[in-house]
C-alpha cells in the first residue's frame, strides 16, 4: 500500500426533499382536506477516525464525496425517507483544513472520534403542515433546503511516541528493524527511506510506537532533497532520537545541520526532548570514538549514547531513556484527561440528599474532634432566671388579602340568622330598578 499523507477532497451533503401537495379524495368523506407529507432530510458528511488506517491513499482515487439527498413527501401525509450520512474514514491523527490549507477545522487525534463537516438540508413542509381554520385547503408546499458543498485538505500526522531523525545513511532503518518487527528497505545509498515507517518497540514493561522519518540534508526547509514536510509526523512524538553516523568526518557539524533544519521547520520540534546517539560504533576505532563522542557532547550540551544497529551495542540503554520520557508524558495526559472529565451529578433522590455539592468537604475525623471539644458551661457561671407566669395573649387573626378568618365569618352568619345584623341588599338590575321606581310613583299618587 502506498503512503499518502496529503489529499484534497470535494465534499457535498445531501439536499432536503420537497414537500408534497395532495388532497384527500375518498368516498363518503365530503371534505377531505390537504393530505401532502413533508420531505426527508438530506444526509450529512461526517469524518471518523479509524485505527486500522495509516494512509490517505483512498482519497487519491476518490476525490469527490457526496451524501444522498432526502426523498420528497408523498400523499396520505407520508414523510419522505431521510438520506443516509456519508462517513469519511480517515486515519487517527488526520487534520482537516479549509481549501486554503491553513485554517484548521478539526484534528482527528482520538480513535473513534466523529465530526460533522457538512450538514444535510432539511426537508420541505407539505400542504398538510399549513392547514388551519382560516386556510383549510392550502395548495402550496415548501421545497427542501439545498445541499452544502466545500473543498477540504486532509493532512496526516502519524500518531507515534518517538521519532527517528538524522542524515541519510545514518542507520535509522537498520535501528528500526533491530528494535521492532518492521522490515523497512535497507541499502547502501542515500534516501533509501522515501516515506515514514512505523514499528512497535517493547522494552521491559513499556511498549511504544517508533517512526522512522526520511533523511534530512542541509537546505531541506527550502526543498532540497525530500524537503522537511515529513517532519510533521514527529510533532506528536514525546521524544526524538537523533542518530548520527559515527563514520563521518565532522559529527559536530552534522548535528548542528540537523538542529538548524528543526529550528527552521518550527512547530515546537526544536523544544522537544532529544536523545542523541552516535551510531555505527562497531566500525570506528577506539581512539577516534572517544574524540568524536567528546566533540558531539560539546556540540549538543548533554550526554551522548554510543550504539550500533548491527551488533546491538548500547541499544537497550537508549530504549529505556526513550521509554522514561514516553511514560512521563502518558501520565501527564492521563491527569489532564481526568481533569477535563465532567463531575458526575446525582441522579436519584437518595444521592441528592446524601451530599451537598456546594459545601466544603470536611473529613469525619475533624467533625468528631469538634464535637468532643464542645462541653457544657460550668455550674458556677450559670445564672438562674425565675420563671414569670405570663398571661396568654389572644393571637391576632391573620388576614390574607380581603379574606376574613373562619371564626369572623361564622359570627356574621349567626347574627344574620338571629336578626341582630342585617344582610346587605343585593344590587338589582336596571330593569328591576325602573320597575321599582314606577311602583313608588303609583303609590304616591
Amino acid at each position: 500500500m502506498r503512503f499518502l499523507d496529503v489529499a484534497k477532497v470535494y465534499a457535498q451533503s445531501g439536499a432536503g426533499g420537497n414537500g408534497c401537495i395532495a388532497f384527500r379524495r375518498e368516498k363518503f368523506i365530503e371534505y377531505g382536506g390537504p393530505y401532502g407529507g413533508d420531505g426527508g432530510r438530506g444526509g450529512d458528511v461526517v469524518a471518523e477516525a479509524v485505527e486500522n488506517l495509516n494512509t490517505l491513499i483512498d482519497y487519491r482515487f476518490q476525490q469527490h464525496v457526496k451524501a444522498k439527498s432526502g426523498e420528497g413527501g408523498k400523499g396520505k401525509v407520508m414523510t419522505g425517507a431521510n438520506g443516509p450520512d456519508h462517513i469519511m474514514k480517515v486515519p487517527v491523527g488526520t487534520q482537516i483544513y479549509e481549501e486554503d490549507g491553513e485554517t484548521l477545522i478539526v484534528d482527528m487525534a482520538t480513535p473513534g472520534m466523529r465530526f460533522r463537516l457538512l450538514r444535510g438540508g432539511n426537508g420541505g413542509f407539505g400542504n398538510h403542515h399549513f392547514k388551519s381554520a382560516t386556510n383549510q385547503a392550502p395548495d402550496f408546499a415548501l421545497p427542501g433546503q439545498p445541499a452544502e458543498e466545500k473543498t477540504f485538505i486532509l493532512k496526516l500526522k502519524l500518531i507515534a511516541d518517538a521519532g527517528l531523525i538524522g542524515m541519510p545513511n545514518a542507520g535509522k532503518s537498520t535501528f528500526l528493524s533491530r528494535v521492532s518487527a518492521a522490515r523497512p528497505k535497507i541499502a547502501d545509498y542515500p534516501f533509501t527511506t522515501l516515506e515514514p515507517q512505523l514499528g512497535v518497540v517493547k522494552i521491559d514493561e513499556t511498549d511504544f510506537v517508533l517512526a522512522d522519518l526520511p533523511g534530512l540534508i542541509e537546505g531541506a526547509h527550502e526543498g532540497v532533497g525530500l524537503g522537511d514536510r515529513f517532519l510533521g509526523h514527529a510533532e506528536r512524538c514525546a521524544s526524538i532520537l537523533h542518530l548520527i553516523d559515527g563514520t563521518g568526518d565532522n559529527v559536530a557539524k552534522t548535528y548542528k545541520t540537523i538542529r538548524g533544519e528543526l529550528e527552521a521547520y518550527g512547530h515546537g520540534l526544536e523544544n522537544k526532548n532529544e536523545i542523541v546517539a552516535l551510531n555505527k560504533v562497531d566500525a570506528i576505532p577506539e581512539k577516534d570514538l572517544a574524540k568524536k563522542r567528546a566533540a558531539l557532547e560539546k556540540a549538543c550540551g548533554h550526554k551522548v549514547h554510543v550504539i550500533s544497529g548491527v551488533s546491538g551495542e548500547g541499544i537497550p540503554t537508549v530504549l529505556r531513556a526513550m521509554a522514561r520520557e514516553i511514560t512521563q508524558r502518558r501520565l501527564v495526559r492521563q491527569e489532564q484527561a481526568e481533569f477535563r472529565r465532567p463531575v458526575q451529578m446525582p441522579r436519584t433522590r437518595a444521592e441528592r440528599q446524601s451530599a451537598n455539592f456546594n459545601a466544603p468537604i470536611v473529613p469525619k475525623e475533624k467533625l468528631v474532634a469538634t464535637a468532643e471539644v464542645k462541653t457544657p458551661a460550668p455550674a458556677a457561671r450559670r445564672v438562674v432566671v425565675p420563671k414569670v407566669e405570663k398571661k396568654a395573649k389572644a393571637k391576632p387573626t391573620r388576614k390574607y388579602g380581603n379574606a376574613k378568618p373562619k371564626k369572623a365569618v361564622k359570627a356574621v352568619k349567626a347574627k344574620v340568622r338571629t336578626g341582630k345584623a342585617k344582610a346587605k341588599p343585593k344590587n338589582l338590575s336596571k330593569t328591576k330598578q325602573r320597575a321599582a321606581k314606577g311602583l313608588k310613583k303609583k303609590q304616591r299618587r
